[in-house]
C-alpha cells in the first residue's frame, strides 16, 4: 500500500482489526511498534504516535516497543547497548495513547524493571534472554532472591549467534537453556571429594553444578578473586556486567557450601587425596617468535588490563582476534562512562525523536591514542567475531579511527618501533607501545604429574584447549563434565 501515511498504515491497523473481530473482546492482542526505526527517513514521531492511536482504536490491548529495523546500523541489544538505554521513547509514547505500553531492550533484572515501572515510564517490561539465562527468572524474583538469578549479560554468542546459523538457542551462562532434556543435574546417590583447581568462568561452572548435585567440592584459586579471565572482560567497555555473573557464581558457591580456598596455588601432594580433580587452569599468552619481543615496549594484554603496565600514546596491537578488538576498545576509550549519553552520540541516536527515524549525525569523542590493529591472515578483521555482534565492534573501532592492518609479517621491534612487511613492502610503525594478543597455551602444568600418580584428572575449559578465551565452550564443557561425575 503506497501513496500517503494514512494510506500506508491501513495494513497493519486492518490486521488488527480483523483479529479483534475473530478472537472476541476479552482476547489480549499486544502490537510491536517501531518507536525508533534506527534508520535515515524513517518514521517521524508524528507519525509513531499516529499509528499507535490507530492500532488502539483498531483494537489493540497493549503497544510493546520496538527499536531499529534489521537492516539499522546501531546495536539495539548487545553488550554494549547500556541498560535500559531505550525506555525513554516508550516513556513518551505513553501519554499519547489509553492502553498499557510495554518497554523492551536490555532489561536484565528485578531490580531495573521495577524501577522503570515505578518511575512511569511503563506498565510493563518485556524480557526474552534473561529467561534463557535463567529460567527461575521470574519466580527468584517474587520471593525476593534476585541475587540467585542467572543474569543474562547480552553477549549473544549462545542465543542469537546461534540462531542467525540455524542452531539451537541456548544461553552462554546457563548451557541447560535449548538442552534441558539432555543436559540434566539429577543428585547423586555417593557423593565424592572433588577438588576444583582455578576460579575462572570453567572452574566455576563446574564446582556450582557439581555440589548442587551433592559432591563435595574444594575449589583452589592461586589468586585473590574469583572470576579468571572475566576479571579481564569486565574491564573492556560495554562489557562490564561480566560481573553480574562473577556475583551468581559467588552466590551458588555459598549457597552449596563449596571450600573456598583462594590465595592458594595446588599442587601435586595437596591434591592426591581427591577422589577426582578438574583442572580448570586457564590459559597463558602466546608469545610471538619476533625479535625484539622482550624490548620495554612490549606488553600481553593482561599487563595492559590489569594496568602493569601502562601504554603510550602510539599503540600497535599484534593479533586481531576477540581479544585484540578488546584490547583495542579498552585503548580507545579513556574511561569508561556509564551514562547512555555517550552511546547515543557515539551512534547517532536522537532519543529525543526530533529527526526522523531517530538518528542524527554522531558525535564521537577523540580516542586518547592513536591505534594499530595488525594481524597476518589477508581477510576481513573480525571474521570469526559473533555473527550478530562482530559488525558492532569493527564500526565502533572505526568511529574511533584505528587502522587496521592485515596481511602483516613482523619483522622486528626496537627502539624506532614495530617493523612490519605487507605486500613485500617494508615499513615501520613508529609506536610507544605494543600489545601482543598472538594467541593462548593451554596451562596444564599438573595433568601429567596426577597421571603418574594415578590420579583420577579432567581438564575443563582452556586448560582443556585454548579457544580465544572462549567461555561459552568453557562453561557448557565444564558443565556436561559436573552432570556426569
Amino acid at each position: 500500500m503506497g501513496g500517503g501515511f494514512t494510506n500506508r498504515i491501513r495494513f497493519p491497523v486492518e490486521v488488527v482489526r480483523s483479529v479483534r473481530e475473530a478472537v472476541g473482546e476479552h482476547f489480549i492482542i499486544i502490537y510491536r511498534l517501531s518507536m525508533l526505526d534506527l534508520i535515515a527517513d524513517g518514521s517521524s514521531w508524528e507519525e509513531v504516535v499516529t499509528l499507535a492511536k490507530a492500532i488502539e482504536q483498531a483494537g489493540a490491548s497493549l503497544i510493546n516497543t520496538g527499536i531499529g529495523w534489521h537492516e539499522a546500523r546501531i546495536p539495539t541489544i548487545a553488550t554494549m547497548v547500556p541498560p535500559a538505554a531505550f525506555t525513554p521513547v516508550t516513556k513518551r509514547l505513553k501519554p499519547e495513547i489509553n492502553i498499557p505500553v510495554i518497554t523492551s531492550n536490555r532489561i536484565n533484572t528485578p531490580e531495573l524493571a521495577d524501577r522503570l515501572i515505578r518511575e512511569g515510564v511503563a506498565e510493563m517490561v518485556s524480557m526474552a534472554r534473561p529467561f534463557l539465562a535463567d529460567a527461575q527468572f521470574a519466580e527468584k524474583a517474587r520471593i525476593g532472591e534476585s541475587k540467585a538469578i542467572n543474569v543474562c549479560i547480552a553477549c549473544n554468542q549462545a542465543c542469537l549467534d546461534r540462531v542467525f546459523v540455524n542452531k539451537t538457542a541456548s544461553c552462554l551462562v546457563n548451557p541447560r537453556a535449548g538442552n534441558e532434556t539432555e543436559l540434566v543435574y539429577q543428585a547423586v546417590h555417593h557423593s565424592k571429594k572433588i577438588a576444583v583447581v582455578g576460579a575462572g568462568p570453567a572452574g566455576l561452572a563446574f564446582a556450582t553444578v557439581a555440589a548442587e548435585r551433592g559432591h563435595q567440592v574444594t575449589l583452589f584459586e592461586k589468586s585473590d578473586v574469583l572470576g579468571g579471565q572475566f576479571n579481564l572482560a569486565k574491564n573492556i567497555p560495554g562489557k562490564e556486567e561480566f560481573q553480574h555473573t562473577i556475583n551468581y557464581f559467588m552466590h551458588q558457591l555459598n549457597k552449596f557450601q563449596v571450600d573456598v580456598r583462594l590465595n592458594t596455588a595446588a599442587h601435586v601432594d595437596l591434591l592426591c587425596d581427591f577422589d577426582e580433580v578438574v583442572l580448570a587452569t586457564g590459559i597463558k599468552p602466546r608469545i610471538p617468535d619476533i625479535h625484539g619481543i622482550d624490548h620495554e615496549k612490549v606488553m600481553s594484554y593482561v599487563e595492559l588490563i590489569q594496568q602493569q603496565k601502562i601504554p603510550g600514546k602510539r599503540v600497535a596491537i599484534i593479533g586481531a582476534g576477540g581479544i585484540g578488538f578488546d584490547v583495542a576498545e579498552w585503548l580507545t576509550h579513556e574511561h569508561v562512562n556509564e551514562h547512555p549519553q555517550q552511546f547515543y552520540d557515539e551512534w547517532g541516536i536522537d532519543i529525543e525523536t526530533e529527526h526522523r527515524g531517530g538518528v542524527k549525525h554522531p558525535e564521537i569523542s577523540k580516542s586518547p591514542r592513536q591505534v594499530y590493529l595488525l594481524q597476518r591472515k589477508k581477510e576481513k578483521h573480525g571474521k570469526r567475531l559473533g555473527k550478530t555482534t562482530g559488525w558492532i565492534h569493527r564500526l565502533s573501532l572505526k568511529h574511533k579511527q584505528v587502522k587496521m592492518l592485515a596481511g602483516v609479517e613482523y619483522e622486528r621491534i626496537d627502539d624506532q618501533g614495530l617493523h612490519i612487511r605487507i605486500d613485500d613492502k617494508v615499513q615501520v610503525l613508529e609506536v610507544d607501545s605494543i600489545v601482543v594478543c598472538a594467541g593462548q597455551d593451554e596451562l596444564r602444568d599438573l595433568f601429567e604429574p596426577l597421571k603418574q600418580r594415578k590420579q583420577s584428572v579432567h581438564l575443563v575449559g582452556g586448560a582443556f584447549k585454548a579457544l580465544e578465551l572462549d567461555a561459552r565452550h568453557a562453561i557448557d564443557q565444564a558443565c556436561r563434565l559436573a552432570a556426569l561425575l
